[in-house]
């Protein structure tokens, strides 16, 4: 077990989440997110987005609660804003992969407790508002996906 959870990073973040250990289990998958959604190019670091998204599915396997799901999903479309609104970008692949990712955060979020979603439905409204600062139409896709959801509705 000691050379399994010495052996990587991941395998440390998987087993931690798994066995519940430490304040916040969810800290290394959102670094993994932030790493590789929204990187620092003045480091060099290059962007990918598969990468991004393999730190929400290592979680999914690791532990994958329902609200952790959604934590990290928003938490990624929240980074690759954040990205979005400090350098110029041009990935069509990369913009399609936020709209898809919102879509998610939206299906996850209707799937909890009416009285779990408040938090999360307000950070995914605000994202919405965010969208006109990206172009792409990025902020009518998040809209038409909103209304589609009706989540504020229930």
């Amino acid at each position: 077990m000691q050379d399994l959870y010495t052996a990587s990073k991941d395998n440390q973040a998987f087993l931690h989440a798994r066995l519940g250990l430490g304040h916040d289990q969810l800290q290394p998958f959102k670094a993994s997110i932030s790493r590789w959604i929204s990187p620092d190019l003045m480091k060099g670091q290059s962007v990918s987005v598969s990468k991004a998204k393999k730190a929400i599915a290592d979680y999914k396997k690791a532990i994958g609660h329902s609200d952790g799901i959604a934590e990290l999903s928003i938490f990624y479309c929240e980074e690759a804003f954040g990205f979005l609104e400090s350098y110029s970008m041009e990935d069509e692949g990369y913009f399609a992969a936020l709209i898809r990712m919102y879509e998610r955060s939206l299906e996850i979020v209707s799937s909890l407790a009416p009285d779990e979603r408040m938090i999360y439905l307000e950070r995914l409204d605000k994202l919405r508002s965010r969208g006109r600062n990206v172009g792409w139409a990025i902020e009518e896709a998040f809209n038409s996906l909103w209304y589609a959801a009706a989540l504020d509705e229930h």
